[in-house]
């Protein structure tokens, strides 16, 4: 059985992340994936890594990255000042999806905001990923609010 572990990215994984971020619909046409890699990943890599209240975590199999999320860590005075965990930018490789790995991933993550004291879990996901959809459903995810963004 090949060994699936989990920790805080590194510089060097950045290209592999920014590579899964690209791999999808949604993400081919708003990532670079050229050489080299835009220092503007770096920097914001550096200012992630730097925040404690941020954790870019990689999930590798066998040595190799196959998947990556975002958590930050959310203070808050609603829920009584309880803390909140918030997934983000979640992507397992291409090669690997449809194998289980996506749910150990999102249960390490919801682990992690446990031990951090975190209240509530929530993540977003854009409403055209209707797979994505019914994946964070099975988990036990709950669509409970509407979300609104807007460009800059």
């Amino acid at each position: 059985m090949v060994e699936i572990a989990f920790r805080r990215a590194e510089r060097t994984d950045v290209a592999a992340i920014v590579t899964m971020l690209a791999d999808d619909m949604l993400g081919s046409s708003r990532e670079d994936t050229g050489e080299p890699l835009s220092e503007s990943y770096m920097r914001a890599f550096e200012a992630i890594d730097a925040d404690r209240n941020q954790l870019l975590a990689v999930m590798t199999e066998a040595g190799r990255v196959v998947g990556t999320l975002q958590l930050t860590f959310i203070a808050g005075l609603s829920r009584r000042g309880s803390l909140r965990g918030q997934i983000e930018a979640v992507r397992v490789a291409r090669d690997r999806q449809s194998t289980g790995l996506g749910q150990k991933m999102i249960e390490w993550a919801v682990g992690q905001c446990r031990e951090r004291g975190c209240a509530i879990v929530q993540l977003t996901t854009d409403r055209n990923r209707h797979d994505a959809h019914r994946f964070y459903e099975r988990l036990g995810f709950k669509q409970t609010h509407f979300g609104y963004k807007i460009d800059l």
